[in-house]
């Protein structure tokens, strides 16, 4: 049988928890339309980036390994 000190040492977090996510939801807003469009182009960006960067990469890695490779 549990006693009240454990049933307080679980309720006790989950009461501030349930608190703090409530007091997170009701504070938080949606982005608007010109703030959505801002945050897709900043990610559409990066991705173009982080793509270019793999593609060289790619392309100066994929010769480099084959000289490594033949010469063995």
């Amino acid at each position: 049988m549990l006693n009240s000190e454990a049933i307080e040492y679980v309720k006790k977090p989950t009461e501030e928890f349930i608190r703090d996510s409530w007091r997170l939801v009701k504070r938080c807003t949606k982005p608007d339309r010109q703030e959505f469009s801002k945050i897709a182009q900043a990610t559409t960006i990066g991705f173009a980036i982080m793509g270019f960067i793999g593609f060289f990469v790619k392309l100066i890695f994929i010769p480099i390994n084959n000289i490594i490779v033949g010469m063995s």
